[in-house]
This record gives C-alpha cells, structure tokens and sequence, in this order.
C-alpha cells in the first residue's frame, strides 16, 4: 500500500503546521485530520488506499521537492503579485503601502488593532465576498476553535479574535466547494502559502479566492499551551470552555495582557506577564515553525500583526502595523483613514522591520543552524531562499541549540508530568541553560557593537 507523500515527506519529518489544505486535495480520502501525541492536529492515513498521484504534498507549504516555479515565497509572489508598481524589500517581500494603527469600531473587541475584522467587514459591505474563512468557536467537543466558512457579517463580529490554538482548514475548505459564491480567507503565512499552491493547483477554487488576510504570526502552539495555561489559571485542564488568549486592559501596556477561560459558570484571569516569556522560549510550539522563513506573511493580499513599536506599545487597546499588497486592501486603508473608520499612520519599512525584530533574528538570522542541524541527521527541509541563509556566530548557535531543546522538552515534559507544578520543576533547567546562552549572545553583541563605534 503506498503512504500517501504529504505523510512520509512531511509529517514524518515533523514539518507539518496542520493546515489541512492537503485533505482537500487528496483524490482517495486515503488522509484526514487528527490529534497526534504532541498536541497538533496532522494528517494521518486512513484506511482508503492512496493512489500515489502526489496531489496532497503539491499544496503543502512545506513540500521538501516543490515545482521550481513554485519554489519560495519569492516565486509564487511573482506569480500573484504581479502589479509592476509595487515595490520589493528582501525581508517583508511585495508591497504597495505600510501603515500601522486600529479601527475605531472594532479595536475594543478585538485582539490588537481591529483591522482584520474592518477589512473583513468592508468586504461584504462592497459585495466583494459573499462569505469569509475565518477562526472561530466550534461545537466538536474535542477542540474549542476551528476554521469556518462564516456568510454574513453578523456572524463573523461574533468571534473576532486571536486564538493560539491548533486548527485546520480543511473542513471549511471541502464546504466551499460546495458553495456558489466568493470568499476571503483569514490565516497565518504557511496557511496562505498552502492557499496559494491550492490555487495554482486548482483553478475552479483559485476563482472562489476573493480575497487573502494574513496574520503576521509568532509560531503556532499545540493545544497542550491551552493545557497549561488552563491548569495555571484553576489547577486544571478538564471542564474549561471558551479560553481566552488576548483580553486587553486599556490602561496596560499592550504586551501585558491576561489569558481567560470560563469554569463552572465563572470567568477566570490569569496575567501573562506573570507566568514568564511564552514565545522566546518556543513553548509548545511546532518545529515545523522553526523551518518557515515567512516573518510577514508575504503573500497576503494585506499582512497584519501586533505593533510592537514605540510609542505603540504603550496602548493597551492595541495597533498593528498594515502592509498593504493588492491596491484593493490600499484602496480600502485610504478611504477608512478618509471617513474617519480608521485611525492610521504611513509606517516606514524600517519600523516595520523593528516591530518584528525578536522574529526576523530567530526565523531568518538562526535559519541557517537549524538547516544544517537537520541535513546532518539526514532530514529533509524545503528550499529556502539563499539571502537568509547567512552563516552565524557560535554563541548565537548555542540560543539556536537550547531553544528548539526547551521547545522540544516542553512538548515531551508535559506529557510525561502529572500535573503542571511538576512539568515547571521539569523544565527550569532548560529554561536556565536557554537564558544563560541568550546573555551570553546579548554580551558578544554588546561587544561588537562597541568595537565598531
């Protein structure tokens, strides 16, 4: 029986972010979505037998052997961004405009600025969509969010919000090929990526594609983060609903935010802030994330993502930075900014970059380190483009080094421990190795810096 090629070229490497978007493909129904042992949802095989065409790893955003016209983000933007007067910057890719600010309505209710909702909103009022693919509450007990296809704008103001929870398009997806209309889809870079190959791949549903949001993204975490912070909140994980991963407070700062679930009726708080560095350290998150060079989420028709930028951050209620990458999304940033709806600002590309500094350095800067690491075990790793592939110092190999370990041993220490006290005694000598090396690299910098001044 021959394993279908997403399963032994990804998911057997660990490469796979669980879009779902290769279910969608499959011709045999010889894959389908589910849990695996570290908290993500994969494809796993079926009892149908696959028929070996290849359909599934065609569209997958970590294919190792892609199309060469399909190779990096660099060539499929040649193929969807085609407008000769946008221009091209090495680390946030195509674009026409960049801003940063919120949309006065949807700000308050939402997890930063507001401006995915706004422009999901705009759509359906211009009669550009007659549906829209987003992130929002399930009913399927084993999982609490998941992607749907939402129809009216009424629905979609019922759940706009970032939720750092494993979800998968394929449901929605197969339902859209059902439905007699056109759609925006809301997801982070490899989703969009995987959404792009989906319509290169199949033209009947690229016509459906109205429109792409992409969602500058941090990494993506196993639901075993929900876990956690559920069981620090109340001292348990069973019996929670409704979690909660971006409530703001007006008078914070917008990093200090709170997690919150509702338990037996009642709503619970836990701060951030309190509980210790959740994305640095790469808790829970999936190594396929390690391998995916997409800070800005560059083939998104408009790229959005958490203003961490001064004076910005000093706003509880939240910004984010706006690159515009169709004169539709520019188009509507004009006229929301015209009547008032959007409070915005031009954004220099220099401080978009600095609003993502902490992920430029990983994602691109260690890229490198964690490609050969896989090459000598004999792994494979899609092609990445030679301009982040820079060699790094030795101290900056060290943070490499001990952060995919402490993602590693979170995922395995909390599986093994009993509860969450014991998986924190478990997991404070990683996090003591990974901070004592990130000083040591902050010192070499430190150094460097004075050398040249």
């Amino acid at each position: 029986m021959n394993s279908p090629k997403v399963i032994s070229q990804v998911v057997k490497q660990d490469l796979c972010t669980g879009c779902g978007i290769c279910v969608t493909e499959c011709t045999t129904n010889s894959i389908s979505m589910d849990w695996n042992t570290d908290g993500f949802l994969v494809p796993q095989v079926t009892e149908n037998s696959c028929s070996d065409d290849g359909a599934c790893i065609k569209v997958c955003p970590f294919n190792p052997f892609p199309k060469e016209e399909l190779k990096t983000e660099d060539e499929i933007a040649g193929i969807f961004q085609k407008d000769k007067n946008f221009k091209t910057d090495s680390k946030i890719g195509k674009y026409d405009k960049t801003y940063v600010g919120y949309s006065k309505e949807y700000r308050k209710t939402s997890s930063s600025g507001g401006l995915a909702t706004y422009f999901l909103s705009q759509l359906f009022d211009r009669n550009i969509v007659d549906a829209v693919v987003v992130v929002n509450y399930t009913d399927d007990a084993s999982q609490f969010y998941n992607f749907k296809l939402i129809k009216s704008k009424e629905d979609l103001l019922k759940g706009s919000k970032t939720r750092y929870y494993p979800v998968s398009l394929e449901g929605a997806l197969l339902e859209l090929d059902c439905f007699d209309g056109r759609v925006a889809i809301v997801g982070v870079g490899c989703f969009i990526k995987a959404i792009r190959l989906k319509q290169y791949e199949n033209p009947v549903f690229s016509n459906k594609v109205a429109f792409l949001i992409g969602i500058i993204c941090g990494g993506l975490k196993s639901k075993f983060y929900t876990d956690f912070l559920a069981s620090k909140t109340i001292g348990t994980q069973e019996g929670i609903k409704a979690p909660e991963y971006r409530i703001k407070k007006s008078e914070n700062m917008a990093s200090d935010y709170y997690f919150g679930l509702d338990y037996k009726n009642e709503k619970h708080l836990l701060r951030m802030r309190d509980i210790g560095d959740m994305w640095g350290t790469g808790f829970f998150k999936s190594n396929a994330c390690d391998f995916c060079e997409d800070v800005t989420s560059e083939l998104a028709d408009v790229s959005l993502g958490d203003a961490w930028l001064k004076p910005y951050v000093n706003e509880g209620d939240g910004n984010s930075i706006i690159i515009s990458r169709h004169k539709l999304a520019s188009q509507i940033l004009q006229e929301g900014q015209e009547s008032g709806e959007l409070n915005i600002d031009d954004l220099s590309i220099e401080n978009i970059k600095i609003s993502q500094r902490g992920s430029y350095n990983h994602r691109q800067k260690g890229l490198v380190y964690r490609i050969n690491k896989r090459k000598r075990k004999g792994l494979l790793t899609p092609p990445k483009r030679d301009r982040n592939l820079q060699p790094i110092n030795l101290p900056f190999k060290m943070v490499q080094f001990f952060r995919q370990r402490t993602r590693l041993k979170s995922i395995s220490n909390w599986n093994d421990s009993e509860n969450v006290e014991q998986f924190e005694q478990k997991m404070k000598k990683e996090l003591l190795l990974l901070r004592i090396a990130t000083k040591v690299y902050h010192e070499t910098r430190k150094i460097k810096w004075n050398q040249k001044k």
